[in-house]
């Protein structure tokens, strides 16, 4: 029975030769094309020989095209984020827009000046082309950038605290998204990390009792992704200074969501930022660049010149360094910084934030007109917007959502599912068995997309 299945399965010339297979071959090319049709091959022999399987030659193209795709195809594609979360973590967290594109574009096609020095036509160092930036707009004495605040954390205690004692408060022993956990962090730079106070109450006592001879630095932990309330007590940045300059001591915040400072009229009040870190005293700080800072992935270090120094000469800053694109995007992400319209024009993070009832509304108006142009009924409700990104999580927004109004022929489900599946991806909110969009993350130009995407949805499904 499995000799007469396997004889089944036609050879590698006569499949290459079939009609299915002659507009891959043209797409992708022979060689990509013959390599796919191998590897499906052996999955149906491994099928029939394994499981008793029988062949099947639909499977087969259908894997065949699925290789071809996987390989030869991009599989990060633009994605219209209708959740209503801004820093959405699984979507590359802040969009940057096409004004940051515009600039970078010209270096990244060419050659740049990433490690020369115009000036003096010799060799120079990539962090200049943001540190005297970095250094104004923080007003800390110097600043560092390495490739996320994860690295961040690791070498700022690797350099400043290896075979040292680091206090932090157990409240603060956080987790974030992809297993990043403090205690893992200290454990692997070297450090011994001594925890003092409980989880909702640690006081500037409890500090000081845990400080011995091999203390180097108290370190705090920014609880941007959750939020402990009630009975709690937690230790003032002015505390922890004082403290540390009575014993000679470092203090060190990681701050993670990474919000320089707090512009006007934005729902940030609550969220603690660089610049009034750096003015309470705080020696060293470090950040993410793509949450509240707006701008790519990156973690940057900013503080006392004396022991930003030594970070950058780590040897494992080598490993940790950042590349043209990201230095390029970070530099036009922190002059917007500059001026506070700029911020609002530039950035979408911070357009998004700004946006007042009234706009949300009519941008809900807006986006139900684009559907009922393609025959897609739907009403407007009022939902519930967040910043994302493991910041804020206390806060919810007011907004408003389209809901869309599923056929009998269909279900929310099944559409929510299938527009993940388009060539241009649409992320709605599942809620209950309804479909929405919030418009809190989405922009007036995505409007027709997200009709059209509905659209062809909708008509595939009703042929099926």
């Amino acid at each position: 029975m499995k000799q007469d299945e396997l004889k089944k399965i036609p050879g590698i010339d006569l499949l290459l030769r079939h009609e299915k297979i002659i507009p891959l071959i043209e797409k992708f090319g022979h060689e990509l094309v013959t390599h796919c049709i191998r590897m499906a091959v052996n999955d149906q022999r491994r099928a029939i020989l394994e499981e008793d399987g029988v062949f099947r030659e639909d499977a087969l193209f259908k894997t065949v095209l699925f290789q071809c795709k996987a390989i030869g195809q991009s599989s990060l594609k633009p994605v219209i984020n209708a959740t209503g979360i801004v820093l959405h973590t699984n979507l590359s967290r802040a969009p940057m827009g096409s004004h940051l594109l515009d600039e970078i574009a010209p270096i990244l096609q060419g050659y740049s000046n990433l490690e020369f020095n115009l000036r003096t036509g010799s060799r120079g160092q990539r962090n200049d082309h943001v540190a005297n930036l970095l250094q104004y707009i923080t007003k800390a004495e110097s600043g560092v950038v390495v490739n996320n605040n994860a690295a961040a954390v690791l070498l700022t205690l690797k350099t400043l605290a290896e075979g040292a004692e680091v206090i932090v408060s157990r409240g603060e022993l956080i987790e974030i998204g992809g297993s990043f956990r403090i205690p893992d962090i200290m454990e692997a730079s070297g450090a011994t990390m001594v925890e003092v106070g409980t989880t909702n109450r640690t006081r500037i006592q409890d500090y000081e009792r845990a400080i011995t001879p091999h203390t180097r630095v108290l370190f705090k932990a920014h609880k941007s992704n959750y939020y402990i309330g009630g009975f709690t007590e937690e230790t003032e940045l002015d505390e922890l200074v004082a403290l540390a300059r009575k014993h000679n001591l470092i203090v060190y915040y990681d701050l993670g969501s990474g919000l320089l400072r707090k512009p006007e009229n934005l729902p940030l009040e609550d969220e603690p930022d660089v610049l009034s870190a750096i003015k309470a005293g705080v020696d060293v700080i470090s950040f993410s660049g793509d949450k509240l800072l707006g701008g790519p992935q990156a973690g940057l270090i900013v503080g006392r010149k004396k022991l930003i120094d030594p970070i950058a000469k780590a040897p494992m800053m080598r490993a940790l360094r950042v590349g043209k694109m990201t230095l390029a995007a970070l530099s036009v992400c922190l002059r917007n910084y500059l001026r506070d319209e700029d911020l609002i024009q530039n950035m979408p993070l911070f357009a998004m934030l700004s946006r007042s009832s009234q706009t949300l509304q009519k941008l809900a108006e807006e986006l139900k007109s684009a559907l009922e142009a393609k025959d897609i009924q739907s009403s407007i409700v009022p939902s519930s917007a967040q910043v994302g990104g493991g910041t804020l999580p206390h806060l919810s927004i007011q907004s408003a959502a389209v809901e869309i109004q599923i056929p009998s022929f269909t279900s929310a489900k099944k559409v929510f599912s299938d527009l993940l599946l388009l060539e241009h991806p649409v992320l709605s909110i599942l809620r209950e068995g309804h479909l929405l969009c919030d418009v809190f993350s989405l922009f007036p130009a995505q409007f027709s997309a997200i009709a059209s995407a509905l659209a062809t949805v909708l008509r595939h499904q009703r042929e099926m």
